[in-house]
């Protein structure tokens, strides 16, 4: 039987290979033709010949598939490139810094630059030594004078008592050797931190306005340009004040 049924594909496929022309039928009919011994003789698509038995199959007829749209080649789309990271760089400026210093006499005053006012002092107070001075030479020996008798009125004949021992200098008492000279020094100074310069800053912005309106033309003139500065500078170094 599978051969016979191989043999039936084979023929269904030889009928396909042909042309088919457009009125042929959809469904073909196989002649399977036997002798008279019961023997396949033949399968095929027209009837048997005279002395053959034959039995009939209907099949479909093969079709071509119908014909496929010409796909188009969708191209490739490039790769997604990451998006371009954007870099910010923020520069932010350190506050100014404010420095107190300390004037000889005991009174402060700021300055921006951490130098006090320079004064000059002689060289010993800054710390350069001194030293006691040699005592100066006394004067020569003198050779003994024999005594004179006492005046009745107790003084001597230059009219003095006691009696001096004569002319010549004094010897001076001992003092001190100081190096000569002096020096520039600086006020000592310290930084103040940010939050009392702003408090600072506030408290002159404050007296400005009050005795602005008691000044005099060239003194509003200096007073409008220090405030111009304390504001620009606490908004810089204060922001929020």
């Amino acid at each position: 039987m599978r051969r016979h049924a191989l043999l039936a594909l084979l023929l269904v496929a030889g009928l396909s290979a042909r042309p088919a022309a457009a009125d042929e039928p959809a469904n073909v009919t196989i002649y399977r033709c036997v002798d008279s011994r019961g023997q396949l003789v033949a399968l095929r698509d027209s009837p048997c010949r005279a002395g053959e038995r034959q039995e009939t199959v209907q099949m479909q007829r093969p079709q071509d598939p119908p014909p496929r749209a010409a796909s188009t080649v969708t191209p490739t789309p490039p790769p997604a490139t990451a998006p371009v990271r954007e870099v910010r760089v923020v520069t932010v400026q350190a506050p100014q810094p404010v420095y107190e210093c300390t004037a000889p006499d005991g009174s402060t005053y700021t300055s921006d630059t951490g130098q006090g006012t320079a004064r000059w002092v002689p060289l010993w107070t800054v710390g350069f030594p001194v030293w006691p001075s040699p005592p100066r030479p006394g004067p020569p020996p003198r050779p003994p004078v024999p005594p004179s008798p006492r005046p009745a009125d107790g003084a001597d004949t230059a009219g003095r008592w006691p009696p001096h021992p004569g002319p010549g200098p004094r010897p001076l008492p001992p003092g001190v050797v100081v190096p000569a000279g002096g020096t520039w020094v600086n006020d000592p100074c310290v930084r103040l931190l940010q939050q009392e310069v702003c408090q600072r800053l506030s408290d002159r912005r404050f007296e400005i306005l009050r005795v602005y309106h008691a000044a005099m033309p060239s003194g509003r003139a200096e007073l409008d340009r220090e405030q111009r500065a304390i504001d620009a500078r606490m908004a810089t170094d204060c922001p929020g004040s």
